[in-house]
């Protein structure tokens, strides 16, 4: 082995590799200390962007069955309403079987209890909403995003559809039945109204019920979905910690090493003096 005093080939050889086991104790460090396998773009340059995807997506699931959940919220706001006015409407069938029978005295004051149960339809048809959006007042239909897609995606986008449950829009208003009178025609009329009535209110309570159990299938699918996705991105971007400390360990050996190598090989040049001395 040559001897130079100028240049120290074994010192150099010892510090470059100092410097490497040097950076990967450092990355190391940053790894256990984030729980990240991926810090920056330059660990993984592929990984980050699939990684970023995965939690865009998991975001937008999220929102998206929030939106589901309170669909579901506004659907139990409106089957709340059907469900007193179907009970109205029961009651009211009560008094129109009473006022239909002849034995029956005093039909004015079943007439009043009938007027203030229709006006008792209109007043809730008319305050029933969620938020500004009506429920009952109007037919109308509401869009809810409930998929991580865009709105051009029929599968992440759900139509709920309310129907008008006002006396006039049920076909029990004032103008179509009444149970006055000293015959009994009206009340007569007024039950077959009343029951067409009633086979509606059915008829749009099964379909509030049918979007409830939907949504709610909904909101599970995408917790499923948020659960698959969440531990994909993991895979790409968490670290495992057991190989990284192996590694950190295995890394910090290295350059305690090489420390104590790099002293060695700053010595050598020394071992010119016992020529020197002779």
């Amino acid at each position: 082995m040559a001897l130079r005093v100028n240049t120290n080939i074994e010192a150099i050889n010892v510090h470059n590799n100092l410097l490497v086991s040097s950076n990967k104790v450092a990355e190391s460090l940053k790894r256990l200390s984030s729980g990240k396998r991926i810090n920056s773009a330059k660990d993984d340059a592929s990984g980050l962007a699939v990684a970023n995807n995965f939690r865009a997506r998991i975001s937008s699931m999220r929102v998206a069955s929030q939106n589901a959940t309170e669909a579901i919220s506004m659907l139990q706001v409106a089957d709340g309403a059907y469900s007193k006015i179907t009970d109205i409407l029961v009651r009211m069938r009560d008094l129109a079987t009473q006022a239909a029978s002849q034995q029956t005295e005093q039909r004015d004051k079943l007439a009043t209890e009938f007027i203030a149960l229709q006006d008792e339809i209109d007043r809730i048809a008319g305050s029933t909403k969620y938020g500004s959006m009506t429920v009952t007042n109007a037919t109308q239909s509401y869009t809810f995003q409930v998929g991580a897609g865009g709105v051009d995606n029929s599968n992440d986008v759900l139509a709920i559809s309310f129907t008008a449950v006002s006396t006039g829009a049920l076909g029990v208003g004032k103008s179509d039945v009444s149970i006055g009178g000293i015959g009994i025609d009206a009340a007569a009329s007024a039950l077959a109204k009343i029951d067409a009535a009633l086979s509606s209110m059915n008829t749009y309570m099964a379909n509030v019920g049918a979007y409830q159990n939907r949504l709610q299938y909904t909101v599970e699918n995408l917790a499923i979905s948020i659960e698959n996705f969440a531990s994909s991105e993991s895979a790409i971007r968490d670290a495992d910690m057991a190989h990284e400390m192996t590694q950190f360990t295995r890394n910090q050996i290295l350059q305690q090493t090489g420390i104590a190598m790099l002293s060695q090989a700053n010595q050598a040049p020394q071992q010119l003096m016992q020529l020197i001395n002779g």
